[in-house]
């Protein structure tokens, strides 16, 4: 990893999730197929991209008892946990509808419903993400959501990883089905024969997901473009450079175009991270794809103060910001944009991934900067609620009519003024 002055660092390398013009093309040509053809064109796509052929897409619930078979009692019991601690973060973001009342008469409120449905994209591939099933599943069911669907792609066997369906039976999820790719989402969006539509798409997947998940947007609401993952870490001298390269890793390992990011007031702490993260990288079982992480996009800066370091991590927004320093509880308040804020040294990135409660679904690409991780408001919708008295509307009318004439809405003034001439 190189080692950078502040001063000198002029921007933070990001990988952009916006895709080829091939690439939206093929999502594009999916998504018409599966909205004229349903079914058909989804089956299709299926065997063509994950090599399987399936007389039912639907998940039974055979396939699920025989998934709690195949993972072990002491996984079952830790995905509970880490269900419980979830749901229980999420239900104190809870809000409720509200009126207030006026001496006039006036009732002014808001109306909080949740969603009727929603679908959830998990991936597959070669691994499996039940911490994927909590994170998106479980706020949905807070918020209140009747019908929340789950799609993910099968294996070449025709089944999705045990440890998934344990997840989603966990989260209360009763209807999964095995399709993957721009198709589910099509799916999701417009509905097949089999699978009727929802009303917004959350959770993460490949580039074609991505796209497809914009392609759909207006259509349906989506939670957020997701690019690779990224990490910052904020350190002095206190830190030790054996844990911050291994934080580093834990994202790196992720995706060739995942984002490592060091910011340290320690020239000393700078130099021991780097050798340290070449040392780990030859242990670690996905070294492939670290070191092609580390050495694209990732970095250590230098700053001349704390004050540098701090101003240099709110210009980089990150998805994920661990705070190693000594008193770092101090310093929370001058933190401005981070989707995720682990505070000490006993507070590695992975704690908010599987177990903590808070959500692990982020905005990522410094959109930390204007938006939130995923939460239960994000599957409830509100409604304005508006009762004026006659006495209210008497009081205000000439006020009312003369705001519409201003903007040339003489019908708008008229509708006021109607319910008085006589």
């Amino acid at each position: 990893m190189i080692i950078q002055k502040v001063s000198d660092a002029v921007s933070i390398k990001r990988s952009v999730e916006s895709g080829t013009e091939e690439q939206r093309s093929v999502v594009k040509a999916i998504i018409d197929d599966v909205r004229t053809r349903g079914d058909e064109a989804v089956k299709e796509y299926t065997e063509k991209f994950d090599r399987t052929s399936l007389s039912s897409y639907l998940v039974s619930a055979e396939e699920v008892e025989e998934a709690y078979e195949r993972v072990d009692a002491e996984l079952v019991d830790i995905i509970r946990e880490a269900a419980a601690n979830i749901q229980s973060f999420h239900e104190k973001q809870l809000h409720n509808s509200w009126m207030t009342t006026e001496k006039n008469g006036t009732i002014l409120g808001q109306k909080i419903t949740p969603l009727d449905s929603v679908g959830v994209y998990v991936p597959g591939g070669l691994a499996a993400y039940p911490s994927s099933v909590l994170m998106n599943v479980l706020p949905a069911k807070v918020a209140g959501v009747e019908r929340i669907v789950m799609v993910s792609p099968p294996g070449q066997n025709g089944k999705l990883p045990a440890a998934v369906l344990v997840a989603a039976k966990e989260a209360g999820v009763k209807e999964i089905y095995k399709v993957g790719g721009a198709q589910a989402i099509a799916a999701l969006a417009y509905g097949t024969d089999t699978i009727k539509p929802v009303d917004k798409i959350v959770g993460p997947g490949n580039i074609y997901v991505a796209l497809a998940k914009r392609e759909v947007f207006g259509d349906v609401d989506i939670d957020m473009i997701a690019g690779p993952s990224e990490i910052a870490i904020l350190a002095d001298s206190t830190a030790r450079a054996n844990e911050v390269a291994a934080d580093l890793l834990s994202q790196a390992e992720h995706d060739e175009r995942a984002c490592s990011v060091l910011v340290t007031t320690s020239e000393t702490l700078a130099e021991e991270v780097a050798s340290e993260v070449l040392r780990q990288l030859e242990e670690l079982p996905r070294k492939e794809i670290a070191s092609k992480s580390i050495q694209d996009f990732g970095a250590i800066y230098v700053a001349n103060s704390m004050d540098e370091a701090i101003n240099t991590i709110n210009q980089l927004a990150p998805e994920h910001l661990e705070i190693i320093v000594e008193n770092a509880m101090g310093y929370i308040g001058q933190i401005k944009h981070a989707g995720a804020i682990f505070i000490g040294r006993f507070s590695p990135e992975p704690v908010g991934d599987y177990f903590a409660g808070p959500n692990h679904v982020l905005p990522t690409n410094g959109t930390a900067r204007f938006s939130s991780p995923l939460n239960v408001e994000d599957f409830q919708k509100k409604s304005s609620l508006i009762v004026y008295s006659e006495q209210a509307l008497r009081e205000n009318k000439d006020k009312i009519a003369a705001f519409a004439r201003l903007e040339g809405l003489e019908a708008h003034a008229r509708a006021v003024e109607e319910r008085f001439k006589s």
